[in-house]
């Protein structure tokens, strides 16, 4: 068997000395070890088309655990020693509990490119900053509206989410399984300005909508099951998404669409923290600050798992740069009728959030019992 020996200090110093500047850095990469990062995640945020690129330039591997769903990431994380995530990507609207449980870390602002921001309450999103001290970076986000077959529902008809009810589809509407898409969109509908802020009467009102829309529901699903339901036309169309799943079908050529309907949509808003006790924190700071750089949002925007909007200036150039087609395909082009901070602005997207009047165990009850209906 032949032996193969390993250099001596004093073995690479000499390949130093002869090779110049450049022989150092390449010795010290090829035989440092791979530092692991656990990552806490929605599928497809530790894949390849992601994070390959960091962890070739940084000597990192990702190793992640997905969830579907913010109650479910908290009770991944509340299972978890401290220390065990180095990265979280939270929905924004759960990063004060994770912050008030003690699960993330405090960011310093001078860190991240908040004057590039695209939109000026993106740079203090709500929920990720507590007294004057910032503890989560929105990286991306997107809209929840009206996901529909084309072949089923009219462009004309998706404006609103009445379409849902439509005879034709009944057993055909699906539902991603998470009560506070749905519902908020049902709350959108009653006609409530701002949809997770209602008082009892409104919250009576939009049981009672949703009750009205059960016999339309042909099953309930997670990621995949969306996905599939819409691909195979098992599901007509699906309450509680938008683009992030019709639009990876669309890209491949499947007759669905997403539509921000008269009513109003919902922005969903993922940002990245630094878990609590990681013993990697320096670099999990260097994977966000990549991650907002031009070459991560490309990455971010055009994920394959589910596509979603870049948030900084540098981003969004990088995006029409790379793929125009994408860029023209979700309104990320200035002066697009759907561009998402134009529809931020007319007032007809509404920030996804908890429930500000009833707990979130009062909502996710009433979605057991609708599901169970």
């Amino acid at each position: 068997m032949k032996t193969v020996m390993k250099p001596s200090r004093r073995d690479i110093l000499k390949i130093g000395v002869a090779g110049g500047a450049l022989a150092m850095p390449f010795v010290n990469r090829s035989w440092a070890a791979t530092t692991e990062l656990n990552m806490l995640a929605w599928y497809g945020h530790g894949e390849p088309d992601v994070v390959a690129e960091f962890e070739q330039a940084n000597n990192v591997k990702f190793k992640p655990k997905y969830y579907a769903g913010g109650d479910n990431m908290l009770a991944l994380i509340a299972q978890s020693p401290p220390g065990t995530y180095d990265v979280v990507l939270s929905d924004a609207e759960f990063v004060q509990q994770l912050n008030q449980a003690g699960y993330i870390d405090e960011l310093n602002p001078a860190d991240y490119p908040f004057d590039d921001f695209l939109y000026d309450d993106w740079k203090k999103f709500p929920g990720h900053w507590k007294d004057g001290k910032l503890f989560s970076v929105m990286v991306r986000c997107g809209h929840l509206g009206v996901s529909y077959n084309t072949t089923a529902i009219s462009a004309e008809e998706a404006k609103s989410y009445k379409c849902f009810w439509k005879p034709e589809i009944k057993g055909k509407l699906g539902h991603f399984d998470w009560h506070l898409p749905t519902l908020g969109q049902l709350s959108l509908y009653n006609g409530n300005a701002s949809p997770f802020d209602i008082n009892g009467g409104a919250w009576d009102k939009v049981k009672a909508t949703a009750k009205t829309l059960r016999p339309q529901v042909g099953g309930f699903f997670d990621y995949g099951g969306t996905f599939n339901g819409l691909k195979n036309g098992e599901m007509l169309a699906m309450a509680g998404i938008g683009d992030w799943i019709t639009g990876v079908l669309e890209r491949d050529g499947a007759k669905v669409a997403s539509v921000v309907p008269k009513e109003g949509g919902i922005q969903w808003t993922e940002s990245w923290s630094i878990g609590k006790g990681s013993k990697n924190a320096a670099l999990a700071k260097k994977f966000i600050q990549y991650m907002l750089s031009a070459q991560g949002q490309v990455h971010s925007a055009r994920m394959a798992a589910y596509p979603a909007f870049a948030v900084t200036k540098a981003g969004r150039k990088a995006l029409n740069d790379k793929d125009p087609k994408e860029a023209q395909r979700t309104g990320q082009v200035d002066g697009a009728a759907n561009d998402p901070v134009t529809l931020l602005k007319e007032g007809r997207i509404h920030y996804r959030d908890i429930p500000k009047q009833q707990s979130l165990e009062v909502w996710n009850d009433f979605w057991s019992e609708y599901k169970g209906a």
